[in-house]
């Protein structure tokens, strides 16, 4: 994770951001201190990485990177403003003792890569392209699985899917259906046919931006419904209030970058 102090709304690059809307750092900063304090409390380790200024969009830890098995994806971003990022979470993670593989093609790690069970669920259409897709099967030599974003509110996927990281099975997940293309929709049905379906108020409230731990569901608490359904599935929601990261298009999993030994 990484410290939002120098998080901003600068530039417009999704449809959440307006550059006329004020932050307010001092509850954003406290905002995420109650997110990490919430993961610690659950059993969680958190590392941190050093906050850059001129770089407001650095908080969102999960765009730097994919880690499967030790391995580690960086990212390609698509926004020129967002670029510099690759460079000092590559150079955290080489500190830390990783190899960092770059991409060649447009990639914006866990934004768009989710780990599920035997596969990665890869997004597509506003961000991550399907070449990134190939690259990171050769690297991790796992399969991908390709779907296609349609409404740019969900322009990465885990704004509209995230993995509940069930300890037994091949994994389930919940997520949004109209956040998807018809054909990325029936690929997901029939690959989980379990999956816990949101409502547009749920994603638009950012609870598809959990983070699960397979009992434990780190949730925007503004998702009323979700929450429930989770609760109703035996998990355990987590509420932790991250709205003022809302104003970036952001939420609980974009400020977490897992690190999958």
């Amino acid at each position: 994770m990484c410290e939002p102090r120098y998080f901003d709304v600068r530039y417009a690059i999704n449809p959440w951001m307006r550059e006329d809307a004020p932050v307010d750092t001092a509850l954003a900063l406290a905002q995420w201190q109650n997110l990490i304090e919430a993961y610690r409390a659950h059993g969680h380790t958190v590392e941190t990485v050093q906050p850059v200024p001129d770089l407001p969009d650095m908080v969102f830890a999960a765009n730097s990177a994919l880690v499967v098995g030790g391995r580690v994806l960086g990212s390609n971003f698509h926004a020129e403003q967002r670029r510099p990022e690759s460079v000092e979470y590559a150079t955290w993670f080489k500190a830390a003792g990783f190899d960092v593989q770059r991409p060649e093609s447009v990639c914006e790690g866990e934004g768009d890569l989710v780990p599920v069970g035997r596969y990665v669920l890869a997004g597509t259409g506003f961000r991550t392209t399907r070449e990134a897709h190939a690259e990171a099967q050769e690297f991790f030599g796992v399969p991908f699985i390709g779907l296609r974003l349609v409404d740019p509110y969900f322009y990465h996927l885990d704004t509209a899917l995230f993995a509940l990281n069930d300890p037994e099975g091949d994994g389930n997940i919940a997520y949004y259906p109209e956040a998807f293309s018809a054909g990325s929709r029936e690929v997901l049905a029939h690959l989980f046919p379990d999956a816990i379906l949101a409502t547009r108020d749920d994603a638009m409230a950012f609870g598809l931006n959990s983070v699960s731990d397979g009992r434990h569901v780190f949730v925007a608490p503004q998702a009323t419904g979700l929450v429930d359904r989770l609760a109703e599935r035996g998990y355990v929601p987590v509420p932790v209030d991250l709205s003022e990261f809302h104003k970036a298009g952001g939420g609980i999993k974009c400020c977490t970058q897992e690190i999958r030994s």
